[in-house]
Parts: structure tokens; sequence; C-alpha cells
């Protein structure tokens, strides 16, 4: 596994050694590695062509990088600390692709940025103030294309500078974002915005624009009829002082997306505007947006309204695919012809009193509603009963939800058939209803994340349908499976779970977890076990004598697990992994399945003993992961399985040789990984198996 980037360590002397060693060098990437700074030797490198340093923590480049006359490519993405260019930047005469997007730090472009009249791509002209390059330097840029972005516009110092950009003669550029800075000046003169924005009008083939943080009251004279005919998307953030829009359905045929956000002075929309060809729509943050939404837009597939608290939003004039998520906003018209496939409920569930057509639904999602406390009662504000084709329930914050079902409700008369249930962030959740997870024949999943105080899951026995059920961050849960002395049908068979048709099963992060099942029995069908971080759990199963279905184990930081019994009749396991358990002290006496394809151990006290029983019995083992093992000198001292393709050791802090004749052995390796093995300090003098390099 490769590490995240930004993560990739590279001693500080490196660069500074390996550099002058490489004057031929076309390619250099530092891509990810956590390296400050270059050193000036790299202008030595005058056949390099394509220098890569995204992700990395520079904050300056060295003066010297400006001789390197035949680079055509510097990629700077995403360098947050990189705050200015060398000041002779203008020397790059054969630059084509200069890439700084993300790199929020930087304070402006260098003087005479014009210069580099090769330039094809520039992710961002940055406006600095006192000696940086202005607008005007994109005037002789006249083979840009792709994306541009022109950020920082509120350090223009002449409005009417904007139009020596000439950004109406550059053909090939495809997308432009305009952007001024977040501060929000109300004493600024809004006529010099306008007057910047009129003087940057591109060409009429522009396909997407973007405009943020405008401070003008209205936009621009060349947003006219048809004058941008192939533009797909249109973006306008916080332009907070314009109070209305041209029509840019008439203006814009061909938009396909619009996404309007922070209009806090917009307060009109004509409902007759038509968008004959708009997919996408968003709002947000458009308090003071009256009226009714344009109501011609037939191809209409997503719309999302999010506190335009004024805007009266009718369903009925959506087309019958179209997903909405609508929030904070008061006058919501559903119509009784309505028919819903899946629907949200954000903040309150009053509103679903109001809604017909929920028969044929879905998919339904609940969130953020902080004062629910049941989903289904007697009370208005409560689901319907009956939702008989609902597969998809998702239930998130909702902080004072202790049941879902409330005690007043006959739980044989809901009708359900639900599928699949998400429960997250629900921290008063007390225990889950018969209604679904008995009484409910179609149930397959189920996933509860973080409710602090769900002590199990069931009682008795588990859903007899369900197949995949996955627990993480649940504080209080003590088992799975509760013994329930009321239950007449209560009996071994029940409460080991057997019956079950569980082939699936995660518990993560649970600090009370004691045990799976009352009766150390799993289900028979079981086929992936993971369990993670559950501190009390001591055994998994009394035996694994009925789970010949099992292919994945999975158990990682269980510090108190001690058993292992029965692990070997385990007779379809490919995968096992065990890291951190450090009180399992004994070696299973008929040890481990022989016909695993996976292995991965670290940080357990039976690791020699499985040395010494003998690692070279996995005769079917492709992937070996060892980490941890203190006491080795020397690897491998056993034999290895000739079948190995892919070796990994990591944390061995004695570790000082690599055995030649043990790895030699292994004619098939293909992948050889070492981590964090300091006292390692050479390979084996014979080499490494021929098949590595082959790879």
């Amino acid at each position: 596994m490769l590490p995240y980037p930004g993560n990739c360590y590279l001693a500080h002397h490196v660069p500074f050694e390996l550099v002058p060693m490489l004057r031929c060098l076309r390619v250099l990437s530092f891509n990810g590695y956590c390296i400050t700074e270059l050193p000036d030797s790299i202008g030595d490198l005058k056949h390099l062509r394509y220098l890569d340093l995204s992700e990395t923590r520079i904050r300056l480049l060295p003066e010297s990088i400006t001789s390197l006359y035949n680079l055509q490519t510097l990629l700077l993405k995403k360098c947050t600390r990189l705050k200015k260019l060398p000041s002779m930047f203008r020397n790059l005469v054969n630059l084509r692709h200069l890439n700084v997007e993300g790199a929020d730090s930087l304070e402006g472009m260098p003087m005479q940025i014009g210069k580099l009249t090769c330039l094809q791509t520039l992710s961002n002209l940055v406006l600095g103030k006192d000696s940086c390059s202005g607008i005007k330097e994109l005037g002789p840029l006249k083979h840009l294309g792709g994306r541009l972005c022109i950020s920082r516009l509120e350090n223009m110092i002449e409005a009417r500078d904007a139009k020596d950009a000439e950004l109406i003669k550059k053909t090939k550029i495809s997308a432009l974002w305009l952007e001024w800075s977040g501060h929000i000046d109300d004493s600024k003169d809004t006529t010099s915005d306008l007057e910047v924005l009129n003087g940057l009008q591109p060409h009429d083939a522009l396909k997407e624009l973007r405009i943020t943080n405008y401070g003008g009251t209205k936009f621009p004279n060349w947003l006219t009829p048809l004058s941008f005919p192939n533009m797909v998307s249109l973006r306008l953030e916080n332009c907070y002082k314009c109070t209305s829009l041209p029509p840019l359905g008439k203006y814009l045929p061909s938009l396909k997306n619009l996404w309007i956000r922070d209009m806090k002075e917009w307060e009109h929309w004509s409902p007759c505007e038509e968008f004959p060809n708009l997919r996408e729509l968003y709002l947000r943050k458009c308090p003071k947006l009256l009226g009714k939404l344009p109501n011609n837009i037939p191809l209409l597939n997503k719309v999302e309204i999010i506190d335009c608290a004024q805007l009266v939003v009718s369903i009925s004039c959506f087309p019958d695919k179209c997903k909405f998520n609508i929030e904070g906003s008061e006058g919501v018209v559903c119509g009784s012809k309505v028919t819903f496939k899946s629907i949200a409920f954000n903040r309150s569930l009053s509103p679903i009193s109001d809604i017909e057509g929920l028969a044929e639904l879905e998919k339904l999602t609940i969130a953020d509603c902080e004062e629910l406390t049941n989903l289904w009662s007697d009370n208005m504000g409560s689901l319907p009963h009956d939702l008989p084709f609902l597969p998809t329930l998702g239930i998130c914050n909702c902080p004072k939800l202790v049941s879902l079902v409330a005690e007043e409700v006959d739980q044989e008369r809901l009708q359900l058939r639900i599928k699949n249930i998400n429960i997250w962030n629900c921290i008063a959740l007390e225990s889950l209803p018969k209604a679904l997870t008995y009484n409910n024949t179609c149930l397959h999943y189920i996933g509860i994340i973080n409710c602090d105080l769900l002590t199990h899951f069931a009682r008795s026995h588990l859903p007899p349908t369900l197949k995949w059920l996955y627990i993480d961050d649940c504080k209080s849960m003590r088992n799975l499976v509760e013994d329930d002395d009321n239950d007449t049908n209560n009996n071994s068979t029940c409460s080991s779970g057997i019956t079950s048709l569980l082939e699936d099963l995660y518990v993560i992060n649970c600090p009370s977890f004691e045990s799976l099942t009352s009766s150390g029995e799993l289900p028979t069908t079981l086929q992936r076990l993971c369990i993670t971080n559950c501190p009390k759990l001591e055994s998994v199963a009394k035996s694994f004598h009925h789970n010949s279905s099992l292919t994945d184990v999975s158990i990682r930081d269980c510090e108190n697990l001690q058993l292992l019994n029965g692990i070997y009749n385990l007779t379809s396991l490919q995968h096992l992994e065990i890291r951190n358990c450090p009180s399992i002290l004994s070696f299973p006496n008929e040890g481990f399945p022989t016909n695993l394809t996976t292995l991965e151990i670290a940080d357990i006290k039976i690791t020699q003993a499985l040395f010494d029983w003998g690692l070279d019995k996995f005769t079917y083992l492709n992937r070996l992961q060892i980490g941890r093992c203190q006491n080795l000198v020397s690897f491998p001292e056993m034999t290895l399985p000739a079948s190995l393709t892919s070796l990994c050791i990591s944390e061995f802090s004695n570790l000082e040789c690599l055995s030649s004749e043990g790895l030699r052995k292994l004619t098939s390796l293909k992948d050889l990984s070492i981590y964090d093995c300091e006292k390692l300090t050479c390979f084996p003098e014979d080499g490494l198996p021929p098949s590595l390099l082959e790879a």
C-alpha cells in the first residue's frame, strides 16, 4: 500500500545529493513527498521537461529553477505553503503548462508572466499587490486553453485594465472562474467590480462560468440573448449585492447545471422562464427569494434547495424521475398526483402528515430531527403504518430517538418490507423493534453506527433473513444476542444464531462488547467476520465446528482475546488477519487451516510458535504480511511457501539482514515490501529473487 499524498517521507539530504547526479534527467517528480526545499543545483538539469512538486511542503522555489529553459510542465498543485514564485520566472520561455491549483498561500504571480507566450494551460492567475503581474499580462498569452481561474480580483488597481486581458480572443478557454476574496466591504464602490466584470468578457465558445464573491449590484452586459450558446454550467456564489438575475434560460439555452449560493439580496425569479436543457439545479441560502421556481424545466433530474425560506416549491412541477432535497423552505407544495420514490426529511418529520403519494416510496432518509422520539406512532407527524414497497431506510443525527416504534403501536399491524436499514448518530436509541427485525421477512442489511445506549442488537436470536450486519462505535453494546427469559421459543439453537442466514458480520469500536452469542456458536452461514477494537472480548467462539462456510476472518486490536479454539476446522478459510491481540498466548493444538491464500499477523505472542509449526504448510498461500516480530535478527530463517507472490514485513526492530537462501526459494515472488526495520542496512549479496525483477 502506498502512503497517502503528503505523507511520503524523504530524508532532507536526499534531494540535495540526488539532483546533482541526474544532469540528463527529463522528468522529475517529488509529488506527495514532505520536502520543504529544493537544492540550487536543480538549475543544472538543463534537459528537464517535466517537474512535479504537487502536494509537497515547499515554501519557496530556488531562483535557479528559472534557468530550466527547456521546462514545459511545472506542477505545483496543492502546495499549500508556497507563497511566491521566483522573480525571474519569465525566463521559462518554453513553459506550456503551469498548475498552481490549491496553492492557496500564493500571494501573486511574478512580474512579466506575459512573456511566457507558449503557455497553454494556466490554472490560476493570482492578482497580487505591489510587484506582481497584473491582469494585462494575460493579453499576450494567446494559446491559453482549458480552465482559467483569475483570483483576488479586488487587487486590480484600474478596472479598465480588465479589457487588456483579451479573454474574448481566447477561443480555447472552455471554463472561466472569476473570484474576488471573501471579505465583504459594504463601503466599496460596486461600480468598479461591475466594470472589471464587463472587461473580462470571454469568448462565446465558453462552456463553464463561475463568479465568486462579486460585489456588484447587477451582472455584466455581456450576458445577453444567445451570447453563450455552448455554456452548460453556471455557478454564482456569494454575489451578495445582486437583487436580480438576467433571464438565464433565454440567454443560455444549453445550460445543464445551475448552482446559486449566498445570493442574500436576490428577490425574484420569473416562473415563466424556460430551461430546455437544465439537468441539475442547486439553490442555497437565498433568504429573500420570493415567488416560485420556473415551471418549464422538462429534463430536470436533480434539485437541491436549502435555506430559501420564502421560495414556494411546487414538487408537482418536477419531472417524474427527478431527485430532490429540500431543507429550510416553508412553502413546499406537493400536489395530489405526486408519487415519491425517494424522499429525505431534514430537521423535522412533521411535514409528512401533509404529503400523499408515499405508498410507492423506495428510499426514505430522516436526518437532523432533534425532537424526534419515534418514527411510527399514533400521533401526527408519524410515518405511515403501511409502506409495502420501502426497501431502504436511513436515520441520522436524531439525538432523542428512543425507539423506531412507539409502545402504543401494534407492531403486528405494521406492513414493512424493508431490506436495508442504516442508523447512525442516534445516541438515545435503546432497542430495535420486532416489526423491523423479526416480522419483516425481507430484511437483508443493517448498519448501526454511534448509538451509545444500544446494549444488544437482538433478543433470543438474530433476525431470520438478515445477511449483513455492521455495528460500529456503539459504546454500550455488550453482545449481539441478549437472552430473553420471556421468550417461549428461546432454546439453544435459536440463541446460538445457528438458524440465521447471516453471511457478513462486522463489529468495530465497541469497548463494552463481550460476546457474539450467549451460546458461543456462530451462524453456520457466516462467510466473513471482522472484529476490531473490542477490548473486553475474550473469545470469538467456543469452537468453529459448524462454520465451514467462513472464508474471511479479521481480528484486530482485541487486547483481551485469548482463544482461537477449533480454528483448524475452518476448511474454507482463505484470508486470516490477526493484529494486536497480545492475550493470545497458546497456539492451537491442530495449527491453522492450511488452505489459506492470505495471512496477516502482527503484534501477537504466538508468532514464533507459528513459525515452528511451519509456514510452508500453507501450500496455497499467495500473500503473507508479518509485523512487529521483535526477536528476529535475520529473515526468513524458516521455510516460506513457494507459492508466495507477495511478502510484507514491518516493524522488525532487531532485523539486521535478509536471508539470501530463504528469499531465493521464492521463485514466484512479485512484490516485496519492507517497512520500519531500522537496523536493516543492506540486501543479500546474492540478490533478490529474479521474479521480482520481472514484475
